[in-house]
């Protein structure tokens, strides 16, 4: 069973920096792209980066420079550094995982549970 779960959310003010890490778990192969949504009450829920096996990354304009997702292969860990936060940052942020695992022949993709970040004004 494959086990994709978010931390390091947390409240924290306008200006401040908070890190999110996302670790996969189970019976894993390989682990291909990764990416960090967000949904805030009453949006949609809107892609704000991700990267690729090979490490090549994606950001939002509105996260760019602020931003930073990195991986750890070994640790099958994904990292977001979130810096300058602003109000408008408030979301509950999804790791969205590509997951190779001995259960299925093609990849498959996992949802975390989400952590909650709250940035106050």
């Amino acid at each position: 069973q494959v086990h994709v779960v978010e931390s390091g959310g947390g409240l924290v003010q306008a200006g401040g920096s908070l890190r999110l890490s996302c670790v996969a778990s189970g019976s894993i192969i390989s682990i291909n792209d990764i990416t960090w949504y967000r949904q805030a009450p009453g949006k949609q829920r809107e892609l704000v980066t991700s990267i690729t096996r090979g490490g090549s990354t994606t950001y939002a304009d509105s996260v760019k420079g602020r931003f930073t997702i990195s991986r750890d292969n070994v640790k099958k860990t994904v990292y977001l550094q979130m810096n300058s936060l602003k109000f408008e940052d408030t979301a509950v942020y999804y790791c969205y995982v590509n997951i190779r695992t001995q259960y299925f022949t093609g990849p498959r993709d996992y949802w975390g549970q989400g952590t909650q970040v709250t940035v106050s004004s």
